[in-house]
């Protein structure tokens, strides 16, 4: 062995303390943890980041509590790399070691790296797979002084501006990583993964509920609350997913959005007409008409698995970001509820902050009515989607298809939530109400007595003619005329109109107008 007293002496101990930092779990649990299909921590680091590019800090870290069993870097990685050539900052749990239990130093170098990334302005990657919290690491009082600061580890400082936050939820995943995922924007779960505050150990301990992980928070019960906004089926998807997502943002809240170079829709624009049916009770797939809008191949659906009656997703249009906003007639012919509306907010919020335009498609014959929508808050919903939308400063383009009634047209971004432009097809129909529900609601006395009087075929007859009359008065002509529209557009022409409608609307700002978070 070198003499440790001489320089080559410290750096052979650097390195076999090094090699130690890299055994992770130990051959047993990196084998159990490949068993169960997943991959460990560091492969995932070198598959996320582009080659060559990783800079860790923090691999020398040890638990507080030291035992014989080695922890290296307390179950966590931390570090730098680049994605796709852009600067990001990563934090991967260590599910081989100790579950990836969270302790303080893991918990130091998670805070360190979170503070780093936002005060340098670049996005960070979470990769989550943790059993929650380490005992007796954190037991009594020292869970209390976790090196855990809210001001920090949620949130920038105030004057800094926002990073995108991408989470990969690879494992089960409780505690601090359920945490992580919560503060991110864009959340991606592999199919065996589950994501909750709380484990089933500790679920079952606690209430006596017994419960599997899948049961408890698998990707279609993360997808439903809404705390995971994509699911996939393997980690490599996952990280693709992640790549793709952050494509469309810019680093910080205070930059463009990059540009890619522009590409052709995957459907030719004149092929709406015939997409979308004429009539508004008859059903179509919304997302075969954002084809015909949106660049090829770009529209990243973002939280498809919960308020299912609207469709929110990123995309490109001539290489420009957008995020699109659209009614999924197959869904409540498109009705709003209190999901889609809380959606609605994030995704408007999401965009806002990172300096994505706005793409309304409006096909809503409103917002869901009756007790249990009440119960779960469509009035509150409502409101906070509205407020959202209006005080968005990026540009916003709207084209109703085909309807844009009450309450739903407001939520489409609708003329009192300050869009930039709004367009309707011929086809469109607009009112505070459906001309059905409208006739039945305003004329009700008056039909019962012809049908009391004259029967129901005379009863039948005028509803018909009623609901004529209010047809008449929905459709755009008189809108456009009126400057509700500002203009009634062919569909083939839809993907140029708002092309062009969001360069004007843009002028000379690359970016909103504050470039930080409301």
């Amino acid at each position: 062995m070198t003499d440790p007293l001489t320089m080559a002496g410290r750096i052979e101990q650097l390195r076999a303390v090094k090699a130690k930092s890299l055994e992770m779990g130990g051959p047993v649990a990196l084998q159990r943890h490949r068993d169960a299909g997943r991959i460990p921590v560091r492969e995932r680091v070198a598959l996320v980041v582009d080659e060559g590019s990783w800079l860790e800090i923090g691999a020398l870290g040890l638990p507080e509590r030291r035992t014989e069993k080695n922890i290296p870097g307390d179950a966590v990685v931390t570090g730098f790399g680049t994605v796709d050539a852009r600067p990001v900052g990563l934090i991967g749990i260590d599910a081989t070691a100790v579950a990836g239990t969270t302790a303080p130093t893991s918990m130091r170098k998670q805070g360190r790296l979170i503070e780093m990334c936002q005060r340098q302005g670049v996005p960070i990657v979470l990769l989550c797979d943790a059993d929650g919290g380490r005992i007796p690491d954190v037991m009594g009082w020292r869970f209390s002084g976790l090196p855990l600061d809210f001001q920090t580890f949620l949130k920038p400082r105030p004057g800094q501006p926002l990073v995108p936050r991408v989470a990969a939820v690879l494992g089960p995943s409780y505690g601090d990583s359920a945490l992580h995922a919560s503060t991110a924007h864009f959340v991606v779960m592999t199919a065996s993964s589950s994501l909750a505050l709380s484990g089933p150990s500790v679920i079952e301990a606690a209430i006596g509920e017994s419960v599997s992980d899948t049961e408890l928070a698998g990707p279609a019960e993360a997808q439903e609350s809404g705390n995971a906004h994509m699911a996939v089926a393997t980690e490599h998807d996952a990280f693709a997913a992640m790549s793709a997502f952050l494509s469309y943002l810019p680093s910080n809240s205070r930059l463009p959005a990059p540009v890619a170079p522009a590409l052709p829709s995957a459907v030719d624009p004149a092929e709406l007409e015939r997409i979308v049916p004429f009539g508004t009770r008859s059903a179509y797939d919304m997302n075969d008409a954002i084809t015909a809008i949106v660049d090829e191949d770009s529209y990243l659906p973002w939280g498809a698995g919960w308020g299912a009656s609207l469709l929110t997703g990123l995309a490109r249009i001539e290489g420009h970001p957008v995020g699109v906003i659209a009614n999924q007639p197959l869904v409540r012919a498109g009705a709003l509820d209190p999901a889609a509306l809380r959606k609605g907010h994030d995704f408007v919020d999401l965009c806002d902050t990172f300096n994505l335009p706005l793409v309304f498609l409006h096909d809503v014959p409103g917002l869901l009515i009756g007790t249990q929508a009440e119960r779960d808050g469509i009035l509150r919903g409502y409101e906070a989607l509205v407020s959202r939308i209006a005080l968005a400063q990026v540009p916003k383009v709207g084209v109703v298809l085909r309807k844009a009634y009450g309450g739903g047209h407001f939520a489409m971004g609708g003329r009192p939530t300050h869009p930039d432009f709004l367009f309707a097809w011929p086809t469109a129909e607009m009112g505070f109400m459906a001309p059905e529900t409208g006739v039945r609601t305003v004329f009700r006395r008056r039909l019962e007595k012809v049908r009391a009087e004259q029967g129901q075929a005379e009863h039948d007859r005028l509803v018909a003619e009623l609901t004529e009359e209010w047809r008449a008065e929905s459709e755009p002509w008189e809108a456009a005329a009126h400057l509700s529209f500002d203009d009634i557009i062919e569909p083939a022409e839809t993907r140029r109109v708002i092309a062009r409608s969001l360069t004007i609307a843009w002028g000379s700002h690359p970016t909103r107008v504050t470039g930080d978070h409301l």
